[in-house]
């Protein structure tokens, strides 16, 4: 509940950044439940979109969570981020909500990302840094990878090693970012 709240201020916050033009094909990487796939649909309004997760249990509870009538206009599917089924430069934006953090080789992920993408393409990203979830607390309580983690500066290098320009970005350097950003090439 307090997720799907937050992902709601998210998506309206990067819809008023960088609005989609009417008929594109989109890309949900790391589902989960479905929360983000339903709030990218109706804020955004593509004309296809697909949401994937690693977990096909995550799949399986999108498809409870999500309306017969959201369902029937997305493609849920289970691949892992950083070998995505698809050809290269065909989503026209790629939303991907807290992630990267969780994925052993992100720069791989990241790369997978900006390959689909298409020149010009947007990613939506929200992300959180290893002070939220590796501290002496949230370490024992969540379960994160612990090695190759990524803080602010790596994370902004991998974006322009990828090509990305940032639109816009709300970032605290210890907590996370919220960010728009567009592939150049």
């Amino acid at each position: 509940p307090i997720r799907v709240l937050e992902q709601g201020f998210q998506v309206r916050w990067m819809k008023g950044v960088l609005e989609l033009a009417p008929g594109g094909t989109v890309l949900e990487v790391g589902c989960g439940r479905g929360a983000g796939a339903g709030l990218i649909r109706e804020h955004f309004r593509p004309a296809s979109l697909h949401a994937q997760d690693l977990d096909e249990r995550m799949i399986h509870k999108a498809r409870r969570y999500l309306s017969p009538e959201a369902r029937a206009e997305m493609f849920l599917f289970v691949a892992d981020t950083v070998q995505l089924p698809y050809r290269h430069a065909v989503m026209d934006a790629v939303f991907c909500f807290g992630v990267l953090h969780h994925v052993p080789d992100w720069q791989t992920a990241l790369s997978e990302l900006a390959r689909v993408l298409k020149p010009g393409g947007v990613l939506y990203l929200e992300e959180i840094y290893p002070t939220v979830y590796l501290n002496p607390i949230t370490r024992h309580l969540l379960l994160h990878p612990r090695e190759n983690r990524f803080q602010s500066q790596d994370l902004h290098a991998a974006l322009r090693q990828h090509q990305f320009r940032m639109r816009a970005a709300k970032e605290h350097w210890a907590l996370g970012i919220l960010a728009v950003a567009v592939k150049d090439h």
